[in-house]
């Protein structure tokens, strides 16, 4: 093996000439170490596109509650707006609901406290969101738990109506997002979960 041949790498060369490369080349150390240099760039810039990517999703994501609760916001007025007057029956429904179970109270769902707290949930949720926060996942999806079976009442209306199967797909549309979000808490705290711990070096005492 000549002097020209300690310049190559190891992969140019055959299986005899690494054995050799490997125990007598003095530019070992220079390789190895411009192809870890090689590896850690491209790691970075692979995680660099990778969190620009979840960023985008997130946004994009998250732009229909921040959307919904700018829009509200807009309308809201003193008597809460388009919101209100279309969640008016629905809650005046679930009041029913409950007097029948309960028995009647003097319980009241408003419908302008209810829209304030959908534009909370919405805004604040889909804002945390985006920076990545499962707060901010946790709000989003407790709204539409909490949203999604009033709003989209598919089981109030006849099998095989046209109705029926819209209101259906809208509710299975905020089903599907809450999936979205069941993945994405799931996801973080795997991630989580992997990253190595640090490790605290205690001093020797002198």
């Amino acid at each position: 093996m000549n002097e020209n041949q300690y310049l190559k790498k190891p992969s140019e060369l055959n299986n005899s000439q690494q054995i050799t490369y490997y125990i007598k080349s003095p530019f070992r150390p220079f390789f190895a170490e411009r192809e870890e240099k090689r590896t850690t760039h491209s790691e970075r810039r692979r995680a660099g596109e990778m969190g620009f990517f979840s960023f985008l999703g997130r946004l994009l994501f998250a732009s229909i509650f921040i959307l919904s609760a700018w829009q509200m916001f807009n309308e809201f007025g003193d008597d809460g707006g388009p919101a209100a007057e279309e969640w008016a029956p629905k809650l005046a429904l679930v009041k029913k609901y409950i007097d029948g179970i309960i028995g009647k109270t003097n319980f009241h769902i408003d419908a302008r406290t209810f829209v304030a707290a959908s534009i909370f949930l919405n805004g604040l949720g889909g804002l945390l969101f985006v920076l990545g926060s499962s707060f901010g996942a946790y709000l989003l999806m407790y709204y539409l738990i909490l949203t999604t079976p009033l709003m989209y009442d598919f089981y109030n209306y006849k099998a095989g109506k046209p109705e029926f199967f819209k209101v259906l797909a809208d509710f299975l549309q905020c089903a599907a997002l809450v999936g979205a979000l069941l993945f994405f808490l799931g996801m973080k705290s795997s991630i989580t979960r992997k990253q190595p711990k640090k490790k605290i070096i205690k001093s020797k005492a002198a």
